[in-house]
């Protein structure tokens, strides 16, 4: 199962909407066929570890045992059932790690298998697996997607330095360990303040990218819609990936990404959307980049109404990133959102502009 993980982290940021999953089959203590989900509409994990197996040690594929990271589709999607490969691979085992969040085929592997008189058996590193399909867990069991909140800020909280200097705060590692988490994210959201103050490009960088992925989306919101349109989201090459959402607060900005089949995204500011994400306790995961400088002003990296209290990450994990550190954790709200949360968002007209 641990090879069958390696697997299925492969394709982590490449297959939304569907989940990265990995399988291998082995047989006679020897692993004989790899392979992961790398796109949707292509070939599930199940059936690229056959394929492989099939290619490489025909004979001894018949009563093999196959590992996988998520059970298998027991429905036609974009594919056939991956049940249907497993049957006709004459396989005689499978063990997977997580049921599917999917209600849709949650728990029917086992009967459309076990009819067929394989094994079955599944919870080998389920914690583990359940850790790789976080976003898609969270997408297809609410409707929105998995959130990372992301900020690089000073070490008196600012994200911004003062007139005439650099824009940027971190260190080239600490972007460079950023740019990583963009290349898992279907989609990257900043407010319009960013989009005129700094004009970002919110790009993939070649070294941080896996093969097969795309530009994630880039989304701005924003009340007035008044942006300037020579900026890069809108002039370059990946202008076709930019959407801007009108009037929307936090929450209705995930659900419409949502339904496009968003199933994560990495919010990069600035200070008022972020204040946003955690005051509606929308947060899933944050990676917080500090630097030692002392900026002494400049947008603080939460803004907009306070928090209902303080929001501890738990577990936590402290990276050292050059002379800047990274903290990435799980957000723990302890109180509910109060009603200003709910009330005193951005405006919502009658309609909202929506481009793409």
């Amino acid at each position: 199962m641990s090879a069958a993980l390696d697997q299925a982290k492969r394709g982590i940021g490449l297959t939304s909407p569907n989940p990265p999953v990995g399988a291998v089959v082995v047989k006679d203590d020897m692993i004989i066929g790899w392979g992961y989900h790398k796109k949707a509409g292509e070939a599930h994990a199940e059936v690229e570890a056959i394929h492989d197996a099939v290619t490489r040690f025909p004979k001894l594929l018949p009563g093999s045992t196959l590992y996988v990271t998520l059970e298998p589709c027991c429905t036609a999607g974009r594919t056939p059932p991956c049940t249907d490969a497993i049957k006709n691979a004459r396989i005689a085992r499978v063990v997977y790690g997580t049921r599917d969040p999917n209600p849709r085929h949650q728990g029917r592997a086992d009967d459309v298998l076990e009819a067929a008189r394989i094994k079955v058996s599944w919870g080998v590193m389920e914690d583990e697996c359940k850790e790789v399909i976080k976003a898609f867990t969270k997408w297809i069991t609410t409707g929105t997607p998995y959130v990372i909140a992301k900020a690089g800020q000073s070490l008196d909280g600012r994200i911004t330095r003062p007139a005439g200097e650099s824009q940027w705060i971190t260190s080239d590692a600490a972007r460079g360990h950023a740019l990583r988490i963009r290349s898992r994210v279907d989609a990257i959201i900043v407010g319009a303040e960013t989009v005129r103050r700094d004009n970002p490009r919110l790009t993939l960088r070649e070294a941080n990218v896996s093969a097969g992925k795309i530009q994630p989306w880039r989304v701005v919101m924003t009340r007035s819609g008044v942006l300037p349109q020579d900026s890069h989201l809108f002039t370059d090459e990946f202008k076709d990936r930019t959407i801007v959402l009108r009037g929307l607060d936090f929450p209705d900005v995930l659900r419409e990404l949502g339904n496009r089949g968003v199933t994560s995204v990495l919010v990069e500011g600035g200070g008022i959307i972020l204040g946003r994400a955690f005051a509606t306790q929308m947060v899933d995961e944050v990676a917080w980049y500090v630097a030692p400088r002392l900026c002494g002003g400049g947008r603080p990296s939460i803004a907009g109404l306070p928090l209902p209290a303080s929001v501890e990450l738990k577990p936590v994990k402290v990276l050292t990133l050059g002379d800047n550190v990274c903290f990435m954790g799980t957000p723990v709200f302890t109180q509910p959102p109060g009603p200003e949360a709910a009330s005193a968002g951005v405006p919502v007209p009658a309609a909202h502009v929506l481009t793409s």
